[in-house]
């Protein structure tokens, strides 16, 4: 965002907020409104074309799945929602769901069990180029009806029995089913809508129609998403009437508005000035389900060199990394983050500097030929402190010159799809709380795989754990697959397991914290 324009938004948050008048932007009652910061422009709110957090979250109040989590159970149980029951036959690969009867869509038509199916025909369709089709590959049929190998969908493993009924049938045992149907890219979808709008344009402002808590009110883009409540919910209706998400990239910024009453949740704070607000009464800090990591590109030089990946994976001190960041993030060695089955604490760090050197020597670097390269990512206070150090660090301990490209979150995207960088930063939070939510990310056809790593023992690995139902076996099995990936390949470099440091307005009650990084808004009040 340009400054200008930032500087224009925070003067009309604190003109729209005064004690005298009690209103927010656009002339809303404060009393009925909750002004929450996510950074940055959603993407996109197309549920199956969309993987970033911004857009997940106002989906998240947008949309409801087949089944949402319990953050009152300490197990993160799931619960229906949309679906009203399911049951698991055949050694859990095959389900039957039964559908709720009477949910409305916020335009008066009803959901029906031909909706789910037309969602996730549009998901595997190799025309939507989805990035979760992988997702739904445990499906019969799924995969080669996304790689066009079958042309005809009745052959991929989910149908409608009936008006309110859907038979699922997988290609091995899946036990933890019905955690992957709270993920937005499973959500039923309407086609005629889509036909009617345009593939690109559906989910836009007047044009998006939803069935969970919340209505898009209004999107000026790059400012501002107004939700209202859904006063046709099928459930109990959102005690909040109106969510302002602002999108105020500069953290500081953000953090100043909280000062002042301007705002009521700001979901990430510069980690650089964690242990002053710590002492605040408004910050909530807590581990959640997700790693951060830094990614080669595979496909091109200098890191399809082995030698390479495995000089820069030993020459960065990820507990340095942890200092600088005050404790915002733990040091881990693991895709898996900890409290998931498959997390192991027993694998090594891999700094080791004299190693390093040793690798990069081997690929032909040294103090008369330095390495260089950049490291991409997007646009955040967080990340670039980390990248400073990161830099830092491999220009001491090896020698390396990296340099540091940042870009704006929808830019960036595009980076990463046409895999214009070297090394890259993301972070993955938890879709649904099982291990092979993360090992899948770097099976070689998973398109969320940015660098595209590729190893056959690693996706069969990953492939025979995500159907073992001992879990001790299972376990074990993803040991091996982490192994490989961050030992034998130095597919990735892992940096921290996420804790997650926010600040909550005193005024809100009943704020969602969970480890899943959701943030449902429904059950939330406002005193």
């Amino acid at each position: 965002m340009k400054r200008w324009g930032l500087l224009a938004l925070v003067f009309t948050i604190a003109i729209s907020c005064t004690k005298k008048e009690e209103k927010a932007e656009f002339g809303l009652d404060l009393k009925e409104t909750i002004r929450v910061n996510f950074l940055t422009e959603p993407p996109s709110l197309d549920w199956e074309k969309s993987t970033d957090t911004t857009s997940a979250f106002i989906q998240t109040n947008l949309m409801d799945g087949l089944a949402e989590y319990d953050f009152d159970s300490p197990e993160l149980s799931v619960k229906p929602a949309l679906a009203e029951s399911w049951e698991a036959s055949n050694n859990a690969t095959k389900w039957v769901i039964k559908l709720r009867q009477g949910v409305m869509w916020n335009d008066g038509v009803e959901l029906v069990a031909q909706h789910v199916v037309d969602g996730w025909e549009r998901l595997l369709r190799p025309t939507t180029a989805s990035e979760y089709a992988y997702y739904l590959f445990a499906v019969n049929g799924a995969r080669d009806y996304n790689s066009g190998k079958i042309k005809d969908f009745s052959k991929v493993g989910v149908k409608a029995l009936d008006k309110y009924t859907l038979e699922v049938n997988l290609d091995s045992p899946r036990s933890y089913f019905p955690k992957m149907l709270t993920h937005h890219c499973t959500h039923p979808i309407r086609l005629d809508v889509i036909a009617k709008h345009g593939e690109d344009t559906w989910a836009d402002e007047g044009k998006i129609v939803t069935l969970g808590a919340y209505n898009l009110k209004k999107w000026d883009h790059d400012r501002i998403i107004h939700l209202e409540r859904n006063e046709t919910y099928y459930g109990e209706k959102a005690k909040i009437k109106n969510v302002l998400v602002y999108m105020i990239l500069e953290q500081s910024t953000a953090v100043g508005l909280m000062d002042t009453g301007k705002l009521d949740f700001q979901y990430e704070v510069p980690k650089a000035n964690i242990r002053a607000l710590q002492k605040r009464d408004d910050y909530i800090s807590i581990p959640i389900f997700g790693t951060y990591y830094y990614g080669f590109n595979h496909t091109r030089a200098p890191f399809n060199n082995i030698h390479l990946r495995k000089a820069v994976a030993q020459a960065i001190d990820t507990k340095e990394i942890e200092t600088v960041i005050n404790g915002a993030g733990k040091s881990t060695s693991n895709l898996i983050p900890p409290g998931l089955l498959g997390y192991d604490p027993s694998i090594p760090n891999p700094f080791n500097i004299e190693s390093a050197k040793s690798e990069l020597a081997a690929a032909g670097y040294g103090p008369e030929k330095p390495f260089k390269f950049t490291l991409s990512f997007n646009t955040n206070e967080n990340h670039q402190l980390i990248g400073e150090n990161v830099q830092a660090q491999l220009k001491k301990n090896i020698g390396a010159l990296m340099e540091l490209k940042n870009e704006e979150w929808k830019v960036y995207l595009k980076t990463l799809l046409a895999k214009d960088f070297d090394l890259y930063r993301l972070g993955w939070i938890s879709d649904y709380p099982d291990p092979n939510d993360f090992a899948s990310l770097m099976l070689s056809y998973s398109e969320n795989n940015r660098g595209k790593y590729n190893n056959p023992k690693y996706d069969a690995l990953v492939e025979k754990a995500a159907s073992e139902l001992d879990e001790q076996k299972r376990a074990e099995l993803y040991r091996q697959a982490q192994n490989v990936l961050l030992k034998e390949d130095a597919g990735i470099v892992m940096i921290y397991s996420y804790v997650n440091a926010m600040l909550v307005s005193k005024r809100v009650k009943n704020f969602p914290v969970n480890s899943m990084y959701q943030f449902p808004l429904k059950g939330a009040s406002l005193d």
